[in-house]
């Protein structure tokens, strides 16, 4: 069992864990995800780790279909500018993998934005915490359970 996992179950939220057989060349982890379980791609969103101007860390939750507006982000996060997380300060913030890291259960609270795509879909697919697996939960449980916010994150 994941922190991720763990905090969905002591919440006592509804959702369902997926597993498949990760492929370690896998170009996209998300897409992998979608391909394999049969899904939507539109409903896979990958978990993002940012650094923000003038300072800390926020978490973006965004469509595997779509890249990250850096641009965006820092907008919804009300600051200057933000930028890719050094891999490093991911891991040990996250206490997740790249690939792997999962919005719930991380080792440190921190500011999360969770794309508007999201509230068009019942159920949603976000990383479990570890590749290969997958937990789905309605969009309004992950914005519950991390505290997230609603924002237009991705890029055209």
């Amino acid at each position: 069992m994941t922190p991720a996992i763990r905090m969905a179950e002591q919440a006592g939220a509804c959702f369902n864990v997926h597993e498949y057989n990760h492929d370690a060349d896998a170009q996209s982890y998300g897409l992998e995800a979608a391909e394999k379980l049969g899904v939507e791609p539109s409903r896979v969103f990958k978990t993002l780790v940012v650094s923000l101007e003038p300072g800390g860390l926020a978490v973006a939750v965004v469509p595997v279909t779509h890249d990250l507006s850096l641009k965006q982000l820092a907008r919804a996060a009300k600051v200057k500018k933000a930028a890719m997380a050094d891999p490093g300060e991911v891991q040990r913030s996250t206490g997740y993998v790249l690939g792997g890291v999962s919005p719930l259960g991380q080792k440190k609270t921190l500011p999360t934005f969770l794309d508007a795509t999201a509230a068009g879909f019942d159920t949603i697919y976000v990383s479990a915490g570890r590749r290969g697996l997958e937990i789905e939960l309605a969009p309004t449980v992950l914005l519950e359970l991390t505290g997230a916010q609603l924002a237009l994150l991705h890029a055209d």
